[in-house]
């Protein structure tokens, strides 16, 4: 059984912090064979009813803007939606078809058109700071321009606006606030911390921000901040999303094109390239998060076994004592036996016995095949 039946994802866990088109990001993932950790970091809150969105919109409705910014196709559509409900939404679209409008990229344009408008600009990348060269060339001394805000208040974004001598009208469409439920992404924070998931995906930076600001609140900041640099792959569906991480120095990875496709299949060439791979016994032996590939055929694996073939791993070849490999064992405690029952059950999930073999009196090695160099001397024995 290869990737193409088992799924290049199978075997490994992977965390999903996204509140919106969480389903979606879901769906591609478990289609690919991967084991889903959903744990909303925020929640939208729609500010139709906001007396701060109506002010802004009515203020530009009464004092006309030389250009407007488009953000998210979301926030600009909830706008117009908004503008309806308050009885403005024709004057407030009259407004935007006098100004120049700018649209962040593909989805943006397309909520534009929608509202039947035309974009005056919008990027290919989907980057604010394209767009934000784009206006500051125009010069903006003296310009007013509106920005529609999407859930994070921009500030680098205003102020070069705003130094550049423009006069900037924020409108905050939505805003983003923690999850009414923590105890998902609590549960999360626990598995990063002990690196029971492969890797988390991240669709906007304010859910970066509050992943990082629970796990302090928590007291597991270092502890999550540490395993995201290293065992647990951070993965951002673009270079903003990835600001607060990278703050952090955790290292991400993000694919070429800000999708939620691209970002699927950047996890299906990552997390593989991440796996541990050995000849053992004559077999090709793939370690993933939850399960081993062996010969192509995937074999799941019971935490317990998955602790103790990790041990392995990290010495393939050397002997590995009974006292080292239960201090692997999560909750084992102090008896031994506990070894011998979970290597049994490993050797049943692997489906082949003579990976491992059994020492006597020492403990337990991968029986790593003579010539690979890792575990072996030059004499084919057992260093």
């Amino acid at each position: 059984m290869d990737d193409a039946t088992h799924g290049p994802l199978a075997g490994f866990t992977v965390g999903v912090t996204a509140a919106r088109r969480a389903d979606e990001l879901i769906a591609l993932l478990r289609r690919r064979g991967a084991a889903v950790v959903h744990a909303p970091a925020l929640r939208i809150v729609p500010l139709a009813d906001d007396g701060e969105l109506m002010a802004a919109t009515k203020e530009l409705v009464d004092h006309p803007p030389d250009a407007v910014v488009a953000t998210t196709a979301i926030g600009f559509r909830g706008w117009i939606e908004a503008a309806d409900g308050w009885g403005i939404g024709e004057r407030l679209l009259d407004r935007l078809r006098a100004t120049e409008l700018l649209a962040r990229g593909p989805k943006v344009k397309g909520a534009v058109r929608a509202a039947g408008l035309v974009e005056a600009w919008s990027p290919q990348s989907e980057s604010l700071a394209e767009v934000l060269d784009r206006l500051l060339a125009g010069p903006v001394a003296g310009r007013r321009i509106a920005l529609q805000l999407h859930g994070e208040p921009l500030p680098g974004f205003i102020e070069a606006l705003r130094d550049g001598g423009a006069e900037v009208v924020p409108v905050p469409v939505y805003r983003w606030m923690p999850p009414e439920d923590l105890a998902p992404l609590d549960r999360l924070l626990d598995a990063v911390a002990v690196g029971a998931v492969d890797a988390v995906t991240f669709t906007s930076a304010p859910a970066a921000a509050s992943l990082l600001s629970r796990a302090e609140r928590r007291g597991l900041r270092e502890a999550v901040l540490e395993a995201l640099r290293g065992p647990v792959l951070a993965a951002c569906v673009g270079p903003v999303t990835a600001l607060p991480l990278q703050a952090q120095t955790v290292a991400t990875v993000q694919p070429e094109r800000f999708r939620l496709g691209p970002l699927v299949q950047l996890l299906c060439q990552e997390l593989p390239g991440r796996a541990r791979v050995l000849p053992v016994a004559g077999h090709r032996l793939e370690i993933r998060g939850h399960a081993a590939v062996v010969d192509d055929r995937l074999r799941p694996v019971p935490p317990a076994g998955m602790a103790l073939l990790e041990a392995l791993a990290r010495r393939p070849g050397w002997v590995v004592s009974r006292a080292d490999l239960l201090g692997a064992l999560p909750g084992a405690g102090r008896d031994e036996h506990a070894v011998e029952t979970a290597m049994a059950r490993l050797r049943a999930a692997l489906g082949q016995p003579n990976l491992i073999q059994t020492v006597v009196k020492r403990g337990y090695r991968l029986s790593l095949d003579p010539g690979d160099g890792e575990g072996w001397n030059g004499a084919g024995g057992v260093r």
